[in-house]
């Protein structure tokens, strides 16, 4: 037993711990990494859109309205598409994805749940958007579709004019008869 208890203390005597090494000394708290890494700024949660329904906005994060070669009341002829070379009046705008309401043009059918149970479910036609592209500015005295230019009259006016032909759209007297055309049919519709 003696001679073990020599043996023993042989080899913690031949076990000597330097001054450099780190047995049996604390870690200062400098030499410790942090096991979590403190939040310098709170973390944005982003929401991701899908291509199609991401919009271009302004820096005051308005949607980009686009510049487009047509107005509500223009006669217009389809120029590809199913209603290729049909003739109709524009009825509404949106500026936003550059697309029109045609009247009579591009009709798709809806189908319509019942709300309540006295009215019944129904199928109805609507007028879908075409795009502004797909669409040209058309003379209805000589039948022809013709590109839009811009040019100033004796009065210092901004107006559209036909190419092709040298119709002027855009005067006072065509946008009294496209107001006067729109409250009959207002009244035909209310009737």
């Amino acid at each position: 037993m003696a001679a073990m208890a020599i043996t023993l203390q042989s080899s913690f005597t031949s076990l000597s711990l330097s001054s450099n090494s780190s047995l049996g000394y604390r870690f200062s708290p400098t030499f410790c990494p942090p096991l979590v890494k403190p939040m310098q700024k709170p973390f944005v949660i982003e929401m991701k859109l899908k291509h199609w329904e991401r919009k271009k906005c302004k820096p005051n994060s308005l949607p980009l309205l686009h510049k487009m070669h047509v107005k509500i009341g223009d006669t217009v002829k389809v120029i590809s598409g199913r209603d290729k070379g049909k003739i109709g009046e524009i009825t509404e705008i949106f500026k936003h994805n550059s697309t029109v309401i045609v009247n009579e043009i591009n009709l798709k059918t809806k189908h319509v749940k019942s709300r309540g149970e006295d009215e019944p479910g129904q199928i109805i036609t609507i007028e879908a958007p075409v795009h502004s592209s797909n669409v040209m500015l058309y003379s209805k005295e000589q039948n022809v579709a013709s590109r839009v230019g811009h040019k100033i009259l004796e009065n210092g006016k901004r107006a559209r004019y036909l190419i092709k032909t040298g119709e002027i759209i855009d005067t006072a007297e065509n946008w009294k008869n496209v107001i006067k055309e729109r409250e009959k049919t207002k009244v035909a519709a209310a009737s």
